[in-house]
């Protein structure tokens, strides 16, 4: 069997990506190829006008057992999409696009905005950004690197 061999990046279940359009140094994220969108954690969450366009200010605590470490971040907003989380629910929540970088990949991706504070994770990558960009290893962790590096 012959196929075209393309080296793809490897990702473990869970991975350090910064988000270097909002000024955040990398955070934590679960990849998850069960959820279609990717989420974000944000809080205080307020809209606004610049250029024409509606734009969002939100805060977020980058690390998750540090509540006293607080970003704040400015995204234009692509869209408003009813979401459905983990456990059904169906919320309404902002959608931005910016670009991802895992280890030396780059990417664009849209990440919707929720509060994460209960969740283990400030940030989910789903499959829709994941798009053919990377290789999953679920029984791995940070392959692309830790925070530190």
């Amino acid at each position: 069997m012959t196929g075209k061999v393309t080296e793809k990046p490897m990702l473990g279940w869970r991975e350090w990506v910064s988000l270097p359009a909002l000024n955040l140094d990398p955070i934590k994220a679960k990849i998850d190829t069960g959820a279609r969108s990717s989420a974000l954690h944000a809080f205080s969450i307020e809209k606004y006008h610049k250029g024409g366009a509606l734009w969002v200010m939100f805060a977020l605590h980058p690390l998750q057992t540090r509540e006293d470490i607080v970003v704040e971040c400015h995204a234009a907003v692509k869209d408003r999409r009813l979401v459905s989380d983990s456990g059904g629910h169906k919320q309404r929540r902002y959608v931005i696009e910016t670009p991802l970088l895992i280890g030396q990949t780059l990417i664009t991706a849209e990440m919707t905005l929720t509060n994460r504070d209960s969740m283990r994770f400030r940030m989910l990558l789903g499959r829709t950004a994941m798009n053919g960009h990377f290789i999953i290893d679920p029984a791995a962790s940070y392959l692309q690197g830790n925070r530190a590096e």
